[in-house]
């Protein structure tokens, strides 16, 4: 049996002065291990793009371009679908991950059969006080909805198998939220999510554009996803919440005998009506997965690393998204 393969995906935005340093190694460090290196330009508006197209022209890696600026997650997305190996790894081009950790989560992925592995930053020291609060408040809240046996969720390097990401491609934004949403779809569809320590650098050069509103978007990619997967997650709390309040408000004024409270009953309907959205919401989504899943199967398979053919949503998400992604010469 051959050996599983593995591409390297590095989406770019800006990061000239971080690729000048950390783009050699990584080609190195691809060369030789034997991985497929992919590098994803989204928009740059510096020398981003010409820095991988000459690196491109010399046999390097492949260097895809965005036209415009469309976001993390597309950019990963592009690189996605232009893996042809068993396995991808994802890093950031701000070399702020060391290279020597994608053979460990490549050698985990491999020996514990697992679908994905996530490299963990826990113990390492936080960029910033604004960022690593809004990394509490986006695993707080994550797990307050659902079992979430992982620490880092929104860690940018992750391993997974490409049937499986192409798989989800489509359930995911484009957004910097991709790396909750892609690891919060992989656990709730019961795929194995494993853990790997990872190294943390200070960035090689450029500056960030996460921020506070970056965990907002991502508190509300993680309700979209929720809602999704288990509308009742979010109804029923509410509803029954809504429901004992009315009660326990109401209950003692009718035994006084002094009438209904308008609060009380106000409270019951709202309880009420929370319940038999959350039954709509669950008929809906029972509807949307269907549909998604109907139009998976009725694609006919195209690549698959292990000869089995993939999944097919792949070639869905590149039929709805044309133009994604251009290679220039």
């Amino acid at each position: 049996m051959r050996a599983p393969t593995l591409t390297v995906i590095i989406p770019a935005y800006n990061e000239e002065a971080s690729l000048a340093a950390f783009l050699p190694a990584a080609v190195e460090h691809c060369r030789a291990n034997g991985y497929d290196l992919v590098v994803v330009n989204d928009g740059s508006r510096d020398r981003t793009g010409a820095i991988l197209d000459e690196a491109d022209r010399q046999g390097q890696l492949r260097a895809l371009h965005h036209k415009v600026n469309r976001g993390y997650g597309a950019a990963i997305k592009t690189g996605v679908m232009a893996a042809e190996t068993d396995f991808l790894v994802t890093i950031d081009a701000d070399a702020q991950h060391d290279l020597a950790d994608i053979d460990r989560l490549f050698a985990k992925g491999r020996e514990e059969d697992a679908d994905m592995v996530v490299g963990s930053r826990r113990g390492q020291a936080p960029a910033s006080r604004y960022r690593s609060a809004g990394k509490v408040a986006i695993r707080s809240f994550a797990r307050l909805l659902m079992p979430v046996p992982i620490v880092d969720i929104n860690s940018g390097m992750k391993l997974y198998r490409t049937d499986l990401a192409r798989r989800y491609l489509p359930l995911c934004p484009d957004s910097m939220a991709y790396s909750d949403i892609i690891l919060l779809t992989f656990l709730h569809n019961g795929h194995q999510v494993l853990e790997q320590p990872i190294g943390v650098h200070a960035r090689a050069g450029g500056k960030s554009t996460i921020g506070m509103a970056t965990a907002f978007e991502t508190i509300l990619e993680i309700l979209h996803i929720l809602v999704l997967f288990n509308p009742m997650r979010i109804f029923l709390p509410a509803s029954v919440l809504c429901l004992c309040f009315g009660f326990a408000w109401g209950l003692p004024i009718i035994l006084d005998r002094r009438g209904v409270s308008v609060g009380a009953m106000l409270a019951i309907v709202t309880g009420l009506i929370f319940f038999f959205l959350g039954l709509i919401a669950t008929q809906l989504s029972s509807i949307r997965r269907a549909l998604f899943e109907l139009e998976r199967r009725d694609e006919p398979p195209r690549f698959s690393a292990d000869g089995r053919g993939s999944d097919p949503s792949a070639s869905t998400l590149a039929r709805n998204r044309p133009d994604t992604a251009t290679r220039r010469r």
